[in-house]
């Protein structure tokens, strides 16, 4: 695989620092049941890559501790983790916003036939992958039958009461086939919504549009296919200053497997640490209790225009209308 964090290193991107914490989003593995061609985890079946029980300890401490009001849960398949459940369940009922960053082809795993009733009961919001409405589309990017497991799952959650009642929040996700720009979130939206509700009656919230990022998988198909340069241009070019105040590292703060602490989920990707004040070793949560972030500088490369270019792009979605 290419590296491309080098290729990022060359463009400069304006200086950020950090506000008040609001989200503390945590990749507890890497594995997942699926290898999708966009993804920049580079997750999949053979990784082993799990957060341990001590670790979950901290997370849940450090929850409560720096009064960080959401846990954003990420992988891979955050489903596919021992202590899933429990860290989902301990935040919940200490009254944290949880989210779920769910493929949806997670719910028909082995051992996971009660994952979507579990969620359910636990007021979890539900943020789930569904690169298009257009099953071959969706098969193109992340393997064949997953549309059509997409859709069983999304009936079963909207039974459930997901995208109908209040406090069962139900989101999808589109990223781009290729290295293009998303289209305009809201418009997208409504076509999404009306698509899959005349198609196969499924209703959900929001949609949010996800700019594809110039690392790991998707990065190094970039580099081999030599539209990398091409690519980062074109995010460059369509940089809007007004995205820099909303853009999500100001009040998210990304913890890996191991317990490490990153500006953003896409520096952990490329192992672009928190940058300690007086230098030293990497920071690790631990280090974090009793500290204060805000007004820290945040670590930026070029991959960052992936951030603030058109509409912005976030993990809650477009950044502006």
């Amino acid at each position: 695989m290419h590296d491309t964090l080098p290729l990022l290193g060359r463009r400069k991107f304006p200086s950020l620092r950090r506000a008040r914490l609001e989200t503390l989003q945590v990749n507890i593995g890497l594995t997942c049941n699926q290898q999708c061609v966009h993804c920049h985890v580079n997750a999949g079946p053979r990784r082993r890559e799990q957060m341990d029980a001590a670790t979950v300890d901290l997370v849940l401490r450090y929850l409560q501790e720096a009064r960080v009001p959401e846990l954003d849960v990420t992988g891979g398949a955050p489903e596919l983790n021992p202590h899933f459940r429990r860290l989902v369940r301990e935040a919940s009922l200490s009254g944290k916003r949880v989210i779920d960053r769910c493929n949806l082809t997670i719910l028909e795993e082995p051992g996971q036939q009660d994952l979507a009733e579990f969620l359910a009961t636990n007021g979890v919001e539900i943020v789930a992958s569904l690169p298009c409405y257009l099953e071959e589309n969706v098969d193109r990017q992340r393997g064949r039958g997953v549309f059509a497991a997409s859709i069983r799952a999304l009936h079963r959650l909207n039974r459930l009461g997901y995208g109908i009642e209040e406090d069962r929040k139900l989101h999808l996700v589109y990223n781009p086939q290729g290295p293009q720009l998303p289209p305009p979130q809201q418009g997208l939206e409504r076509e999404y919504k009306r698509m899959l509700n005349e198609r196969y009656g499924i209703v959900f919230n929001c949609l949010y549009t996800l700019c594809n990022m110039p690392i790991r998988r998707f990065g190094s198909t970039l580099i081999s296919n030599g539209g990398f340069e091409r690519y980062m241009q074109l995010l460059q070019r369509a940089h809007r200053d007004e995205n820099l105040e909303e853009v999500m590292c100001r009040t998210l703060l990304s913890v890996d497997w191991k317990g490490y602490v990153y500006d953003c989920d896409f520096n952990q990707m490329l192992g672009l640490g928190m940058a300690p004040r007086n230098g030293g070793r990497q920071i690790h949560l631990s280090d974090l209790f009793g500290a204060t972030l805000e007004g820290r500088s945040i670590a930026v490369r070029g991959h960052c225009y992936g951030c603030t270019a058109g509409q912005g792009s976030g993990c809650g979605g477009a950044l502006s209308a």
